[in-house]
Parts: C-alpha cells; structure tokens; sequence
C-alpha cells in the first residue's frame, strides 16, 4: 500500500508545528504530567516527576515496547507539537534540566499549550474545507489569535482562558462540520454526545453523521461506514474498526485512532497514519 503524495494532502497535513517532534522537546508530557496506575499505566506518577524510563537526551527507554510494558496511555497521547513550543519558544531551549529554576513555571505552561494546538489543529483543518467557506473568515480570525497567544512568554500563555477560545472556535467548528456533511446525500444522523459505550454498530452507514463527543469505549463499528463522519471528541477507546471505512472523518486525530483498534482492512484518512499496533492490510 502506497503512501498519497504530500502534494495530494490538504495543507494542514503538511503543518509540521502542529505534530509532536520529540527530538526538540524536553521530554515534557514524560515530567509534567501525572499518571495513575491503571489499565493505561502500571504505575502512579505524580505532576512534576519524570518517568522512570525517561532518559537523560529527553527520550523514552522503552518507546518501541511501551504497549508491552504497559504504558498504553503513552500511545495514544498528542501534544500536537506543543513540546517543542514550550522548549524551544517560550523557553527559548533552556530545558528544566540545565535551568532547574525554570521547572515549575514550564510544566504549568505545557498544558495549556498542548490544548492551544489542539484548537491550531482543528481550526487548520477546518480551513482546508472548501464547503466551509462561509466561516473561513472567522476560523481564520480565530485561528491567527490563538497562534498570536501560543508565541506570549510563560506567564502570559499560563494566563490564558483556554476555555473562552475554545468556546469562540467551537461554534465555528460546528458550522464547518455542517457545511462540509450537507454535501453527503441523504440522512445524517445527528449522535453528538451519545453514550455509545460497547454499542452495537456493525455495519452501520453513518456516513456525514455528527459522532462529536460520543462515547464509543468498546463500541462494535466493525464494517461501518463512517465517511464524512464529524469524530471530534469522539471517544473511540477500544472500539472495534475492523473493515470500517473513515475516509474523510472531520477532525479525527491520530491519538483518536491509535486508542481504536482497526484491522488490514480498516481505511484510514489520508492525513493519518495507520497504528502501528494493527495488523497490515492484506
């Protein structure tokens, strides 16, 4: 199976500040997050601590068996290029390691951040949707003013009311995801915020439907048709995507589908790539 062209892929695809590249950062979601032990980790790890495996180069010792060693919860998270943000911008790439004293102030920045890009990430995507034309205004607006937020200093970034920004890009997402399903012919179902958990939805044809916010843990969508399909939020955690075809998802991201667990014959969008824990396409 062939690789589309990068020429091929929408322009947000190709926006390289907005994927994790871990080589530029100072390992951070490894330090300042915390993580309980459960069925995503084996063990307890406060905010603030760095993970046992990390490394004195700020890479992971276990990186190519974390899912055998039981740090499923490392695969499936995104900071969609957050890291490097923080380190190399607004820390000007001073690590917490070489400046001890910048520490705190750096992971309470992280966070924030990691969720600023989030909303880069959707408002770019949405701007690739030539049906949404009507609100590229706005999302450009939107998305040029969060840009602006994410380059202040680490007390202005601290400062930031994430949840204003998201709330002003929202609406925006929403009316994108409307335009861009009204061109898929006939009824799309509206499921927004579902509990969908262990549903069974074999075979479903829920193309151009609203999935935003479901809840999908476990849910059977084996052979469904899901194209067109508005996947934000949606929690897709161990939902079965054997022989499901995602083939122009609205805003599905790479940590939605790494948490799924899909099969040789699950088509993916041509702006993700396939888990590396799935088995192969025939």
């Amino acid at each position: 199976m062939t690789s589309p062209s990068p020429s091929s892929l929408p322009p947000h695809a190709g926006r390289t500040d907005l994927r994790a590249d871990c080589a530029s950062c100072f390992g951070l979601c490894c330090v300042a997050l915390p993580f309980t032990r459960s069925a995503d980790f084996p063990v307890d790890k406060p905010a603030g601590k760095p993970c046992g495996h990390l490394r004195e180069d700020h890479r992971c010792g276990i990186h190519e068996r974390l899912r055998d060693s039981g740090y499923t919860g490392c695969t499936v998270y995104d900071c969609f290029g957050a890291g490097q943000k923080v380190s190399q911008v607004t820390f000007g790439g001073r690590g917490w390691r070489e400046a001890p004293e910048t520490a705190r102030a750096m992971y309470e920045v992280f966070p924030v951040m990691r969720q600023l890009h989030e909303l880069l990430r959707y408002a770019a995507e949405a701007l690739d949707l030539a049906a949404a034309g009507p609100v590229h205004g706005g999302l450009r607006r939107v998305h040029d003013r969060v840009e602006a937020l994410t380059r202040g200093d680490a007390e202005a970034v601290a400062a930031v009311d994430v949840a204003a920004e998201r709330a002003s890009l929202g609406e925006l997402l929403e009316r994108a995801s409307e335009l861009a399903r009204a061109e898929v012919p006939g009824r799309r179902r509206d499921r927004r915020g579902a509990d969908l958990m262990g549903a069974r939805l074999r075979g479903v044809k829920l193309r151009g439907a609203s999935l935003r916010g479901a809840y999908l843990i476990g849910a059977d969508l084996a052979d469904a048709d899901l194209r067109n399909t508005d996947l934000l939020g949606a929690d897709l955690r161990d939902a079965r995507l054997g022989g499901a075809d995602l083939r122009g998802a609205l805003f599905l991201t790479q940590a939605q589908l790494d948490g799924a667990r899909g099969d040789g014959a699950t088509r993916v969008p041509v702006t993700l790539r396939r888990p590396a824990h799935w088995p192969p396409p025939a």
